[in-house]
């Protein structure tokens, strides 16, 4: 089984970086195949939390290769949640890359695990008579230390709907959950990481980030 690694998330850096710089990425170190997986790209400042600042992939499996470079400039450029991801927070960044594994069907809205599972929901919407669908990663409701209510409630939102949710528009819900590998890199483990495998920081035009004191 092939899991998330640094060096996906090295390749999601070298992708917004060279698109800043209006360069080909390096080859990216990892093998191909085929798995959904996603993007997110988080902001950390003043040592605080890190707050979101774009997430997007897809739930059915992509080269992982086209898959990475298309998701780490999708997210970080082109979440609507976001204003695009400017230069000059590159030292600022980090990445996380996931790669979704074993989808099942849920026996219910309740049948999965905070932390464990993510979870693919699908209903219809009862005031517009339209199919919605959403997904939170396996970390999201852990991480605002939701009850599996509140995180269902929260998708269900997420997928449009604006009217009163109530049990039974939950029993509704058809759920599918899934587990995933993920792996986190910040900015400046990145410059390292190039620093010492590449012989040089990288530099990004037109934002000042540079690891290296000449100009």
């Amino acid at each position: 089984m092939v899991s998330a690694n640094r060096e996906m998330a090295v390749f999601c850096f070298d992708t917004l970086v060279a698109h800043y710089n209006s360069e080909q990425a390096p080859p990216p170190a990892f093998d191909e195949g085929q798995h959904p997986l996603f993007v997110t790209w988080k902001k950390v400042v003043n040592g605080g939390e890190p707050r979101l600042r774009g997430c997007i992939g897809t739930l059915e499996a992509r080269a992982l290769i086209n898959g990475f470079k298309d998701y780490a400039l999708t997210s970080a450029l082109r979440d609507r949640r976001f204003p695009p991801i400017q230069p000059k927070e590159l030292p600022n960044l980090e990445c996380t890359v996931s790669i979704l594994t074993d989808y099942e069907t849920a026996l219910n809205y309740l049948d999965w695990e905070v932390g464990k599972h993510g979870m693919i929901i699908e209903f219809t919407d009862p005031d517009y008579n339209v199919r919605r669908s959403a997904t939170y990663l396996p970390e999201v409701a852990a991480h605002e230390n939701w009850t599996k209510i509140e995180t269902i409630d929260s998708l269900v939102r997420k997928a449009g709907y604006n009217g009163t949710i109530t049990e039974s528009l939950r029993k509704r819900i058809r759920l599918t959950r899934y587990q995933s590998t993920v792996y986190t890199l910040h900015y400046s483990e990145y410059a390292s990481y190039v620093k010492r495998t590449r012989g040089e920081a990288p530099e990004i035009a037109g934002a000042g980030v540079r690891s290296n004191n000449h100009h």
